[in-house]
This record gives structure tokens, sequence and C-alpha cells, in this order.
């Protein structure tokens, strides 16, 4: 018997003012998954993920984590941003506890954990600069420990390598696979870049321009680890193909 959805939405609708910004929609996430969401700006994406974490109501229909209806609370998923939004007068390890800082007293065992992490992650000996002494993928590795630390199975990433050149993103692409293989969360991740799609994913959801709806869900099939020769794969190619024709295949 299949094991039930770790989140699961039930005709999500959105609309502002007389926009439709999203079109009911369907879908359920499995735990330890790493499911990636593309189309074009506007489409309904970062609203999708807003009424996910509670920060926008839906207009309609449902959302369940672990079973649970989650409309309307906070605090249940981890979520990041493509801007990193670390504190520039807290140190590496303070950001890292920055959600302990704003919810209660920061402990030793919180300390311990930034330390512990940024050890894990490469960081370890950047615990007390602050982020003006970091490299935008060092200040995106804060970030998502910052993110990992919450301790919530669900992690929602927005974008979060967006702003960093070509070779960064895909060291970081390369981190982000080991991390989310060590740890055993479940990863929805929105992005622009097929590519990046492509290679991180289990399943890629394409979505259509405004009113957002999900026109594909396509599964991939490249076997994991995935290291960078995957780049180059004929199953690779064969999506990033479908997916461009999803998004592009009606354009001149």
């Amino acid at each position: 018997m299949e094991s039930p959805a770790l989140l699961d939405l039930s005709a999500v609708a959105k609309t502002f003012g007389d926009t439709v910004v999203l079109s009911p929609t369907d879908l359920a996430i499995a735990e330890g998954s790493f499911v990636s969401i593309v189309g074009p700006s506007g489409c309904g994406k970062s609203t999708l993920f807003n009424i996910i974490a509670g920060l926008l109501a839906p207009d309609a229909g449902d959302v369940r984590l672990e079973g649970r209806s989650v409309i309307g609370a906070t605090g249940h998923v981890g979520y990041m941003l493509q801007k990193d939004l670390l504190v520039p007068w807290c140190t590496v390890e303070d950001n890292i506890t920055m959600a302990a800082r704003l919810t209660r007293k920061v402990t030793a065992a919180d300390r311990d954990e930034a330390c512990h992490i940024a050890e894990r992650y490469g960081l370890g000996d950047y615990l007390n600069h602050y982020p003006k002494a970091l490299s935008g993928g060092m200040r995106q590795r804060v970030a998502f420990m910052r993110t990992l630390v919450t301790h919530h199975q669900l992690l929602l990433l927005d974008e979060p390598f967006g702003a960093l050149d070509a070779q960064t993103r895909l060291d970081m692409q390369l981190w982000l696979l080991d991390v989310w293989r060590e740890s055993g969360r479940t990863v929805l991740f929105i992005t622009h870049d097929v590519d990046e799609s492509i290679f991180l994913s289990d399943r890629i959801l394409v979505m259509s321009p405004r009113p957002g709806r999900l026109v594909a869900d396509l599964e991939n099939t490249l076997a994991r680890p995935r290291e960078v020769d995957v780049l180059t794969d004929p199953t690779f190619v064969d999506l990033k193909s479908q997916v461009l024709h999803l998004l592009y295949g009606g354009r001149r």
C-alpha cells in the first residue's frame, strides 16, 4: 500500500482582485523527495509557496501536511528565498541560530548545532565572521543552514541560487544534493532554470502563464547520486527538450 503524501494540496486557488493568480491546483509531494517547479514569471509559483507556508490564505481548497490542515498556520515549513536575508550585524553563528533567537533564548545546544552544521558543510572557520566577509555562495549556505536548523521536514526553496554566477550556482547545486541526501528532508524548489530543475529533482512540475496551473508533472529517471556529467546524458537532454517545449512551444 502506498504511503500517504507528506504534503497534499486539493483544489487550492487564489485570486487578487479580478486577477486569477492560481487556478485550482492539486499536488501531492512524497516524503524525502525533491520536486522542482518551473514556469514563467507571475504564474503563481511564489503565491503557491506562500499558501503552503501559511503566509497567504487560499480562496478555495485545502493544504494538508502529514494529514493535518495547515491553512492560515505558520511555523510548519522551512522557507528560503532568493535573497539570503542575513542580518549584517550578526555573525554566521548568530544568523544560523536566528530562528531560536527570534522565538526564545538561544541555548548552548543551539550554538553547538550551529557549530556542527557549519563544520559539516564547510563554514566551520567562519562562525565568527560577518556576512560582508562572505562570498555569495557562502552567504547562501548560511541562509540554507538557518533553514535546515528549523528541523522541519518540508523545505520550500524559492530560487535560492538565482542571483549566483553560473559556476557558483553549479557548486551550490552539488552541495545542496549532498545536504538533501544526508538530511533526508523533503524539498519543493522554485527555479526559472530548466537545467537546474532537471539536475536536482525527482519530479519537474511545469506551470502555465497566469492564471497559473500545473500543465505537466514529469518524472525524472536519471540515477542518483548525480554529478556534472549527467548534464550531457541523453535522458537529461530529452527531458530538457520536453520542459522547454511546454514552456516555449507556442512561441515564435
